[in-house]
């Protein structure tokens, strides 16, 4: 088990997956359709361009649970500006399972059970963010910069370290339409892992004639390119809506709707309801996958996401009922997320 452990997840042409998870309670309600409209602490994630709008200092946190409970991911982020044309922001993910059961003991060199020998251990994924945004001469047009190092920690078998950078702009019309780019892995992110010899000894010994290689100890996270479009409108005195639409693109052959050799697109769509921008409600769709049926036929997937939120003075409290991991046919996600303003108790 141990051993498909480190192959399945450490070892995989997609690396660094957990940072694709997204973060912000109220980006999860609209599908993660958020690119153009960030325009926060989390933007650090999302668009770091958005950190421009950031006018004060920031906080936030956030969690929420996977596969029933059993993996947990926490985010944290705080965001300053630097004066009236940048700002400088850091963040904190961690994505863990912990107390996973070490079997490789179980029987020793007598073929005798001992049930003593089992220990527990943690797959732990770690991302430390630090961010800069910056306004352009060129009105409405945004640029940012993420630098992330990414540590990667299996039990005591495999521990890994890792560098990589995104890149952002945001641009807004005079009739507020709003335009967001954002390039992860822009330099193709890196992960170079170390083994533990004697611990992968143990594993050989534990599964005889199975998996007796070991691993590769560089993988690598190919980039990835986001766009979003954005508009806000007056539903009528007092209540407004923000809509959304995201094209996630990858580099690769997938299951997504439009797919090809070369290029693999999933849009998303966002929709926000807002009464004097204190009470939320959010609604969106995203993971829209082909599946072949056993037929032969096709079939068509989508994840429907669902917020709420609610902003009192400085402190806005989230909520939503998402698909964090957008794999088709998991179960769904409470997540929350809690934002501070400082300015407003200046």
């Amino acid at each position: 088990m141990i051993s498909n452990l480190i192959q399945g997840q450490a070892f995989r042409s997609f690396s660094n997956e957990f940072l694709n998870l997204g973060v912000d309670a109220a980006a999860f309600g609209m599908g993660k359709a958020v690119i153009a409209s960030s325009a926060d602490v989390n933007s650090i994630y999302w668009n770091p361009a958005g950190l421009t709008k950031v006018e004060d200092i920031q906080g936030a946190l956030m969690h929420a649970e996977y596969f029933q409970g059993i993996g947990k991911y926490d985010y944290a982020a705080f965001a300053k500006p630097i004066n009236d044309e940048s700002t400088f922001a850091v963040s904190f993910i961690r994505f863990g399972v912990d107390d996973i059961l070490n079997t490789t003991e179980l029987i020793d060199s007598q073929g005798n059970i001992n049930y003593d020998n089992i220990s527990l251990f943690s797959a732990v994924d770690y991302a430390f963010n630090v961010a800069y945004a910056r306004r352009l001469p060129v009105q409405g047009l945004d640029i940012g910069i993420n630098s992330k190092i990414v540590h990667r920690k299996i039990g005591d078998f495999a521990s890994s370290w890792g560098f990589g950078l995104d890149a952002a702009l945001q641009f807004q019309t005079e009739s507020e339409w709003k335009f967001g780019m954002m390039v992860r892995d822009i330099t193709t992110t890196f992960n170079a892992w170390t083994i533990d010899e004697e611990e992968f000894e143990k594993i050989q010994n534990a599964i005889p004639g199975e998996n007796q290689a070991a691993p590769e100890k560089l993988e690598l996270t190919k980039p990835k390119v986001q766009f979003g479009v954005s508009k806000s409108f007056e539903v009528f005195r007092d209540f407004n809506m923000l809509t959304e639409i995201d094209l996630n693109m990858r580099f690769s052959q997938t299951n997504d709707i439009l797919s090809t050799s070369f290029l693999s697109i999933d849009p998303g769509v966002g929709l926000q309801f807002d009464y004097l921008k204190m009470a939320f409600l959010r609604v969106g769709v995203n993971n829209f996958q082909n599946f072949t049926d056993f037929d032969g036929g096709s079939t068509t997937s989508m994840e429907p996401n669902f917020g709420v939120g609610f902003r009192y003075k400085g402190i806005q409290i989230d909520y939503a009922l998402a698909n964090i991991g957008a794999a088709s046919g998991t179960l769904y996600s409470n997540v929350f997320s809690v934002k501070v303003d400082i300015g407003y108790f200046r």
